[in-house]
């Protein structure tokens, strides 16, 4: 059992199996807590320890030891050193080696604006400055043919500036490498006989656009050493536990083997909450919900992202303004979490993030930091019970939290109550703004999904957004607040291979069939090598096609090759996300994907016959202000009896009647007014309005 707040141990499950399964544990390093998820004999384990940002492996360290994990445990872990490393620009010391002519492509980029009326723009600055970017001659014509061989002489004494700068990571990319990869691997050969990380642009990414190929493996090349250096410290660690696997999840929601992660480290950037979409799918499809609208709010930053049967895959990312183009769950974030700020603005307007208290002081009602945020106003509005916060393990200083946003009320000429109402609007406003990003703006209709609410903050909110853009029914699992760690357990492991084509789709599609060959050869090849048995792997063919002309693409699933399939299949897409589609337009295959999964075994989730129970006996009543406009005299705030009930005690077939706080040890669930949820066979939490 862990120390103060830390130690939160909970049980769920049915009887054990007869046959004992193998243990798994879900470990997702987050920056305030380190959350396990253990699956064994049948029931789950949630745990918390503190995250020990300077090594996040001791935290790691720590919850095993705790939980006591047997041997041969396999492990499924989140990481966010890669993520951290490019927020924080602390990665290696890298460098990018590329054709010559070309030096200055990580600092031209794109050229655009990402705030168009900003009178002084400002950009990301590259991972890898000017001054370690080298070129050779060499180059290759857009057809493959070789214009100029590689000048050893001069890469040579490429590497010896770089030797001499104190390099320690390569990143090479040379014009059209992805058609012939000749160039880049004798580089790629010498650099590494020389001691540096090597990253090759033909095998990060072997797609056309130089600059976000550039940006995409320089990033790698800026991360691999570190992650390298943490996944090989971690095994060495873990080693005397003898685990039976240590896998990664990566940002495309599969996992992939240790040795793959530290190649490809770039891969990870979205770890964590690639692991939170998928506990929310998996979680959601046992409950009957096939398309979904996930929102993972958290201390900082809140996620959200659109499921139709499954979640959607992007290969056009950004992390900290920079463009990594490798396949990941399409997640968009904002700015809104719990531990974000409150402020003033210079016309008197209040205003809620981006800005957070982080971990370290927190929000005023951790005791340590004196600045308003959301968590505050959420306690001041009697939505976070101070003496039930993780399980009572830590209580909340309300007294604190009101004086902290006293100041800011003192400043709008409100009262504190209607001071925290505002910024629990605000908040959802922002938020709500988050989600319609992901569904309206992209042809969905939030009327026909669900919402699944988890992190720490998404329970709280989560009706209240539903209300504010049309979503009928909020889900929430048994555990929300480790939903990360457990989607890791339900992770497959997830390849993608890629390569441009730039074929006419008006003519005879045949020929790609001889290119898709290669890529699902080496699809089969690898999941073989990460311990997938050939009946357990799956190839899907996928497409991005345009209209000749554009500038980018959408990516199809493309079981056949008939040119006449795959135009009707493109028209179908762009009418559905654009508004409009012109057939008598001719358009082009400009890439071809090999999806690659291959099913691994995963732990069954607890589940009970429901029946109808009367609600079980609240712990008790507080008064709670709903922030639902609710007035009285002089526009003041009305408070409610609330009823608060704990989340153990609910059982599949338990209706409980809002307004109502359902309290349990990773987590705190506001159930409005007008709402009503019902526990479901899978102890999911299923609010709708009544």
């Amino acid at each position: 059992m862990g120390v103060g707040v830390c130690g939160l141990m909970s049980d769920a499950g049915s009887e054990p199996a007869a046959s004992q399964p193998p243990v798994v544990v879900g470990v997702d390093i987050g920056g305030t807590f380190t959350d396990f998820v253990v699956a064994r004999a049948g029931r789950l384990t949630v745990y918390k320890v503190p995250s020990t940002p300077a090594d996040p492996s001791e935290a790691f360290l720590r919850g095993v030891r705790e939980l006591e994990i047997p041997a041969g445990a396999a492990y499924v872990h989140g990481s966010t050193v890669a993520t951290n490393a490019v927020l924080e620009r602390r990665g290696a010391r890298a460098a990018l080696l590329t054709s010559e002519g070309f030096r200055d492509l990580l600092e031209l980029g794109r050229q655009t604006r990402r705030e168009l009326y900003a009178l002084t723009p400002s950009r990301p600055q590259p991972l890898i400055p000017r001054e370690l970017c080298f070129e050779v001659p060499e180059r290759l014509d857009k057809d493959g043919n070789v214009l100029a061989h590689l000048d050893e002489a001069a890469l040579e004494a490429a590497l010896d500036r770089m030797a001499a700068a104190g390099v320690e990571a390569l990143a090479v990319v040379f014009l059209f490498s992805f058609i012939r990869p000749e160039h880049e691997q004798r580089a790629g050969k010498l650099a590494a006989a020389r001691g540096l990380s090597v990253s090759l642009s033909s095998e990060i990414l072997p797609e056309y656009r130089e600059y976000e190929r550039a940006s995409t493996v320089a990033a790698n090349a800026y991360v691999a050493p570190l992650m390298d250096r943490y996944l090989g410290r971690l095994e060495a660690r873990l080693a005397e536990h003898a685990p039976r696997s240590l896998r990664i999840m990566q940002s495309n929601g599969g996992v992939l083997s240790v040795a793959a992660a530290r190649r490809e480290a770039v891969r990870t950037v979205l770890s964590g909450p690639a692991g939170g979409v998928v506990g929310a799918w998996k979680t959601a499809a046992l409950s009957g919900f096939e398309r979904l609208l996930t929102f993972d709010m958290g201390g900082t930053s809140t996620d959200v992202a659109l499921v139709d049967g499954e979640p959607a895959l992007s290969s056009e990312g950004e992390v900290s303004g920079l463009p990594i183009r490798i396949p990941m769950l399409d997640i968009h974030t904002v700015g809104a979490g719990g531990g974000s700020l409150v402020r003033v603005d210079a016309g008197g307007g209040l205003c809620v993030g981006p800005q957070s208290a982080g971990a370290d002081p927190g929000p005023a009602a951790y005791g340590r930091g004196d600045e308003p945020t959301v968590t505050d106003a959420n306690l001041v509005l009697g939505r976070l019970l101070p003496d039930q916060f993780l399980a009572g393990r830590m209580t909340l200083d309300a007294d604190r939290a009101r004086a902290a946003l006293g100041r800011v009320a003192a400043r709008l000429g409100l009262s504190v109550e209607a001071t925290a109402e505002g910024v629990v609007r605000v908040a959802n406003v922002q938020m709500a703004r988050a989600l319609r990003r992901v569904s309206v703006e992209r042809g969905h209709d939030p009327r026909r999904l669900a919402l699944v609410a988890f992190g720490g903050g998404g329970p709280l909110h989560a009706c209240e957004l539903a209300e504010e853009t049309g979503v009928p029914t909020v889900l929430i699992p048994r555990y929300p607040g480790a939903l990360s760690a457990l989607g890791m357990l339900l992770s497959d492991v997830h390849k993608e291979y890629s390569r441009t084509v730039m074929q006419p789709v008006d003519a005879d599609l045949g020929g790609l069939e001889a290119a898709f060959l290669p890529l699902e050869e080496r699809a089969m090849r690898e999941l073989a090598e990460e311990g997938v048995a050939a009946p357990d792997q799956t190839l899907q063919r996928w497409a991005d096609v345009r209209y000749r002309g554009q500038s980018y693409e959408l990516s199809l699933p493309a079981p056949s090759l008939h040119a006449t399939a795959v135009a009707e299949a493109f028209y179908m897409a762009h009418l559905a996300r654009f508004g409009y589609a012109t057939r008598s337009a001719p358009c082009e295959v400009v890439n071809i994907r090999v999806r690659a999964t291959g099913r691994v075994e995963q732990p069954a989730l607890p589940s009970m016959e429901p029946a109808v129970r009367p609600a079980p006996a609240p712990l008790s009543v507080r008064e709670v202000y709903p922030a639902m406009r609710r007035t009285g005299a002089r526009g003041r705030p009305v408070s409610l009896a609330c009823p608060v009930f704990a989340r153990e005690e609910l059982v599949a077939g338990h209706t409980l009647v809002g307004p109502a706080l359902i309290v349990q040890s990773d987590t705190t669930v506001w159930l409005p007014p007008g709402w009503m949820a019902r526990v479901d066979a899978r102890l999911t939490l299923a609010a709708t309005r009544e």
